[in-house]
């Protein structure tokens, strides 16, 4: 079974998202006024909605990324060069580095968060 995956993110301003995951070599697809969804692969796409969009699907009351840690986003990438340069670029979009740049157990790893503080990473694993 093939299945594919629509990760749901709330987002303050959506068009300041839009330029962000742009700027790090990102397309998009299905864009409406409150949501859109970036192409992660053929198989995986983040919706972006504005929070009271969001807030329309949630059961529960919708977290604030910048004080609480839900989920950590993790981009599987082929190399390190791959890894340094999407952080590199996230930074340079307005993100925030999430610790130090991490080898160990076979990977490479480093961590940021996009402008509405959600938590993600950047991966290579070895072999």
């Amino acid at each position: 079974m093939s299945t594919t995956l629509f990760v749901n993110l709330p987002v303050k301003d959506l068009q300041r998202s839009l330029e962000f995951f742009a700027a790090l070599g990102f397309e998009f697809f299905g864009m409406t006024d409150d949501m859109a969804s970036v192409v992660i692969s053929e198989r995986t796409q983040v919706m972006l909605l504005a929070t009271p969009t969001f807030a329309g699907y949630a059961r529960n009351e919708v977290a604030d990324p910048a004080k609480t840690t839900q989920v950590i986003m993790v981009l599987g990438l082929d190399n390190t060069e791959q890894v340094d340069d999407l952080v590199g670029k996230a930074l340079a979009a307005g993100g925030t580095a999430v610790g130090e740049a991490v080898t160990a157990g076979g990977r490479y790893q480093h961590g940021f968060t996009d402008p509405d503080g959600h938590h993600w990473s950047a991966l290579c694993l070895a072999g």
